[in-house]
């Protein structure tokens, strides 16, 4: 018997059972998952030695777009890990594309189980006698959790095709959604994933700051520029500029952007010079970016320059499958973080997150599950341990005044949003920087 271990991701049973059975009498170690996002989880917990991954994981799709995604970010976390695809359809031309992807090889469906070994044990070698690769940490941080959801199946088909391109991309969803991890995650499978991807927070940035924080500004250039900076565009040439909450910019400002963008240069404050720019641009926004054209709020030409392509991210109500999915993970994440190894979810909790309407998507779920690792005793976490937010009606035994009232509201928002500031400013439904004369007044 071989040592090592093999991990075959696979949505058939029956191809789970039949490559398990071969395979457990040659090698040490078979491990097999039904769902591609349990891949990290395994990745996490033991050393995977090679891979087998299906190519299709959706009923009625036999593109191999959504292995070759799965195999994309297997290799962003782990690069030398050796991937053998699994495909059905006997399309040469997508046995060739997985390759180009840096795929080990290629088996294609019903198998010769002689085949299938050689091929495995060839792949197993040729890896080892490579010279051992130093660890890549992957921009922006370890492969996100996308979720199993048709809505969420639909959108990595999309980003499989769009990734690899330098088309302009527009985010919608509400907040928590997770906007700003799935344009990193674009930004990881794209051309430009080498470099980091520069992120500006566009409801965060005063009028008088915008054009110092996006274009530079040259010593000199105002009171308190002591020294030349360079600004986000610049910083991000070559790579991704990520603009959040870009339905929050005034039209001066949304001018501005637009001639940076149509131009692809710009110029730092206190200088005639102008820099070209290479930035691949995604934005994204929880406003309705058509409605607000229509009521001339959002200019026209800046909306279709950044709307190449739309990706609207659902809540986390209309996708109830992806809660366990989720839960799992943060528990994990957590476990680990607390020291509380061995925690499990009782089946009732799942069902009690699962019926949650989680207004504060997954960001209220990450951390209304790192309260329940934190403060529950016991090695099964019972629908008790897990407390969550209602919307239900006020009562009062004494009316408060409308000052109580305000800073109540203002505390239950940042405690909501995790202190993010904007994101509580958001859904106060003030801006900012109101929220901070607010903090001051209140001495917070």
């Amino acid at each position: 018997m071989q040592s090592g271990t093999i991990l075959i991701v696979d949505d058939n049973k029956s191809v789970l059972t039949s490559l398990e059975l071969l395979l457990e009498r040659e090698f040490e170690r078979v491990e097999t998952v039904s769902d591609p996002n349990r891949i990290f989880s395994v990745l996490d917990e033991r050393a995977v030695d090679l891979v087998i991954l299906d190519m299709n994981f959706s009923v009625g799709f036999n593109t191999g777009n959504e292995g070759l995604f799965w195999l994309q970010r297997i290799r962003e976390v782990k690069p030398g890990l050796p991937v053998i695809m699994l495909t059905a359809y006997g399309d040469i031309d997508l046995a060739v594309k997985s390759l180009k992807s840096g795929a080990a090889d290629f088996v294609l469906k019903p198998w010769d189980n002689d085949g299938l070994l050689k091929k495995i044990r060839t792949s197993l070698q040729e890896t080892e006698n490579k010279s051992p690769a130093k660890p890549v940490k992957a921009s922006g941080g370890p492969a996100m959790i996308i979720g199993h959801s048709p809505a969420m199946m639909k959108i990595i088909r999309l980003v499989t095709k769009v990734a690899k391109t330098d088309a302009n991309i527009l985010i919608y969803g509400e907040n928590g959604t997770g906007k700003e991890m799935l344009a990193r995650e674009i930004h990881r499978l794209s051309l430009r994933g080498r470099h980091e991807m520069c992120n500006v927070d566009m409801g965060a940035l005063s009028e008088s700051l915008f054009e110092s924080e996006l274009f530079g500004h040259e010593k000199g250039a105002f009171t308190d520029a002591r020294e030349c900076r360079i600004g986000k565009f610049e910083a991000a040439n070559g790579s991704t500029l990520f603009l959040d909450e870009i339905g929050n910019l005034s039209p001066a400002l949304q001018a501005k952007l637009l001639v940076a963008l149509q131009n692809r240069e710009i110029t730092r404050l206190g200088s005639n010079r102008k820099i070209p720019i290479d930035i691949r641009l995604i934005a994204a926004t929880n406003r309705n970016l058509h409605e607000m054209v229509k009521q001339s709020l959002f200019r026209e030409d800046l909306f279709y320059r950044i709307n190449t392509i739309q990706i609207e991210i659902p809540p986390l109500r209309h996708r109830t499958e992806d809660i366990a999915l989720f839960a799992d993970y943060f528990l994990k994440k957590y476990a680990a973080l607390y020291k509380r190894p061995g925690l499990t979810l009782h089946p009732q909790t799942i069902k009690k997150l699962e019926s949650h309407p989680w207004p504060g998507n997954i960001r209220e779920l990450q951390y209304t599950m790192e309260k329940a690792v934190i403060l529950t005793e016991k090695e099964v976490i019972r629908p008790s341990d897990v407390s969550l937010h209602s919307d239900k009606t006020c009562t009062f035994d004494r009316v408060p005044n409308l000052r109580e009232l305000e800073r109540k509201a203002i505390l239950a928002a940042i405690s909501q949003n995790a202190e993010n500031l904007t994101a509580a400013a958001e859904q106060l439904g003030i801006s900012r920087q109101t929220l901070y004369n607010k903090l001051k007044r209140f001495n917070f």
